[in-house]
């Protein structure tokens, strides 16, 4: 099979979609590695390092495009990719097109076969291609969070950990997922007053024990909600459901009574946002005012730190690349379950219940495809 890897192109996203490690294994299977150039300089590798394990360095995205029988991102596409969808090509990557009606409209016009790394389960549940991921981000939320509290950021001047003699700040987490709980573990690791909400009560309890008492949890629901969010310095959302729109848990009538200055980062934008309000920003322009907090949406957290996302990632998508390049994508999906629940659209139809909710569109099911 010919494999490309083109540069990604969404706003300072400098991941990108396999490392010269993973270009080895697939040369020696006995496949063509296309990398567009420059597509790993912003994660510190140079063309020669994909050129010395095999691959083929192609001048642009036309090429990189053109010539794969199968594409590896990492971002959805944008509009000015578009045209190189094709019905007879595979691509591979991030897609939350519950969050993208236009990419959704675009997939299915074109028939290409399109499998999301976020909808890919593993052997025993959960979102193996997405955890890496939500790992970086969560850490990295309360990071951003922390600055963002600073005067200088747009918020209300606080040191999360403070000083002898001062508070420290009130972070509320609201989701004990994967990113959630790196989300506590760095907030906690601040000195920041930490409280998670969840409607897992047995999540619940695995962190009470993990932090012994450090952290506060509360069961989630819209009064536990609001009780929170009013006291709090800093708001980290953090939900998720599978492939779908993420529930709007803290209103705007709420951000207007919550604290000046407060700071809200919403993790879920990618999937449409876990806060009224949310719109996807960039790493060039992260904030914007509501009421009297600052909101924090930038919607690849972890393209700002792709010397440690691009090989997370790679560690964890390798393995589905090399099935979906040895065996063809019907047989992998046919052989892994788990994998099989990564196809969003194949042939003009589309293959995820929860995206065509979001966009009141028709859905045919897994088993009428790969019959």
């Amino acid at each position: 099979m010919k494999i490309s890897v083109p540069r990604e192109i969404k706003n300072n996203e400098f991941r990108v979609a396999m490392t010269p490690a993973g270009v080895r294994d697939l040369i020696h299977a006995g496949h063509q590695v296309m990398v567009e150039t420059g597509a790993g300089i912003g994660s510190g590798i140079p063309d020669a390092d994909y050129a010395e394990q095999g691959a083929q360095i192609v001048a642009d995205a036309a090429n990189a495009w053109k010539s794969a029988d199968m594409v590896v991102k990492v971002k959805e596409p944008i509009e000015s990719e578009y045209g190189y969808f094709r019905d007879d090509l595979v691509l591979f990557a991030f897609l939350h097109l519950a969050a993208e009606p236009h990419l959704t409209t675009a997939l299915l016009s074109s028939g290409i076969t399109a499998i999301a790394y976020e909808t890919v389960e593993g052997p025993t549940g959960g979102l193996p291609l997405l955890a890496p991921m939500s790992e970086v981000a969560g850490r990295l939320s309360a990071i951003v969070g922390a600055n963002t509290l600073m005067k200088s950021a747009g918020g209300m001047g606080l040191l999360v950990p403070g000083v002898p003699g001062t508070r420290p700040a009130k972070v509320v987490v609201l989701g004990g997922g994967v990113a959630g709980t790196n989300a506590v573990s760095v907030a906690v690791g601040l000195g920041a007053e930490v409280t998670v909400l969840d409607t897992n009560l047995t999540r619940l309890k695995e962190l009470d024990a993990l932090y012994a008492g450090r952290i506060k949890t509360a069961a989630s629901n819209s009064l536990e909600i609001e009780r929170a969010c009013i006291d709090a310095d800093l708001v980290i959302g953090s939900v998720l459901i599978p492939g779908a729109k993420a529930p709007k848990l803290v209103s705007l009538d709420l951000v207007s009574r919550m604290k000046p200055g407060s700071v809200l980062v919403d993790i879920a934008v990618d999937q449409g946002g876990c806060f009224e309000g949310s719109k996807p920003t960039t790493h060039a322009d992260p904030t914007f005012a509501v009421h009297s907090s600052i909101y924090y949406c930038v919607a690849n957290m972890p393209g700002a730190v792709p010397a440690t996302s691009t090989v997370a990632l790679t560690n964890a998508t390798m393995r589905h690349v090399n099935a979906l390049a040895s065996k063809g994508w019907k047989d992998a999906l046919r052989g892994d379950a788990g994998l099989a629940k990564g196809l969003n659209t194949t042939a003009g139809s589309l293959t995820n219940e929860p995206v065509g909710v979001a966009h009141s569109m028709d859905s045919v099911t897994l088993a009428s495809v790969l019959a």
